[in-house]
């Protein structure tokens, strides 16, 4: 999987920051990371090969996954991020997937050239439950996007997207919390979140497990290694016609 994560470390912002990835990856090396630090990966995009060609390559899909250990909306980069859309704007080989909880600064954070959107340029916004999806979707879904997913990831409670899924959504990804402390997740709530997809006519992935997920009432402590492979077993994931 191709990724770029120009800067490093993020600020919690609402529920599902709780038990973050980067935060308990970071534990581990005795690093703060609610730093944002420029990363020396910053300019990786432009970067060549001696033959001419670019090192970072999309993946099968056209994909590189941007800014996956921070926010790209994170006030402190601010400075930083016009930078990135100038490497964005100019790698139209490309698109660029990243991932924001930070959906409310949108308009102070794309560049002068947006106009409807960037075609290579796909934001995914993360709802953990219902407040977050009823505060954030609006502003998500009225923002001049051309490609966006809705993330309901660590998923901490049974969410209605109803009201927000339209053929302007891409995709709904759905997906427990991992890590020792973790809450859980329960199936029903994934099932929920598919039917109602199905209903608007909008993929939907149920992408991993969590640490502790919860089916028929009773709860499963699954191991990491296993959480994406269990999801896939679950055979729930759904594709438009």
């Amino acid at each position: 999987m191709p990724v770029w994560n120009p800067w490093h470390g993020c600020t919690k912002i609402s529920p599902g920051c709780l038990h973050c990835y980067v935060y308990r990856t970071d534990a581990l090396h005795d690093k703060d990371a609610s730093r944002v630090v420029k990363n020396r990966t910053f300019n990786l995009p432009l970067q060549k090969k001696r033959d001419g060609t670019y090192r970072l390559q999309p993946d099968e899909n056209g994909l590189i996954y941007t800014c996956f250990s921070s926010d790209f909306f994170h006030e402190a980069a601010d400075d930083w991020r016009h930078e990135i859309w100038d490497m964005i704007r100019l790698r139209q080989d490309a698109t660029f997937l990243f991932i924001t909880k930070r959906i409310h600064r949108f308009a102070d954070c794309v560049p002068a050239d947006w106009g409807d959107g960037y075609s290579n340029v796909h934001i995914g916004c993360t709802v953990e439950n219902q407040d977050r999806a009823d505060y954030r979707l609006p502003l998500f879904l009225n923002a001049p996007i051309r490609h966006r997913t809705i993330i309901c990831e660590p998923l901490l409670e049974r969410v209605n997207l109803s009201a927000y899924l339209s053929d302007a959504v891409c995709q709904v990804i759905a997906g427990g919390e991992s890590g020792e402390s973790a809450r859980p997740c329960d199936f029903a709530w994934v099932l929920a979140l598919r039917d109602q997809c199905k209903a608007a006519g909008v993929p939907f992935q149920f992408k991993q497990t969590g640490a502790n997920f919860i089916k028929n009432g009773r709860c499963y402590r699954i191991p990491r290694r296993l959480q994406h492979h269990q999801a896939r077993r679950a055979n729930i994931n759904y594709r438009s016609s």
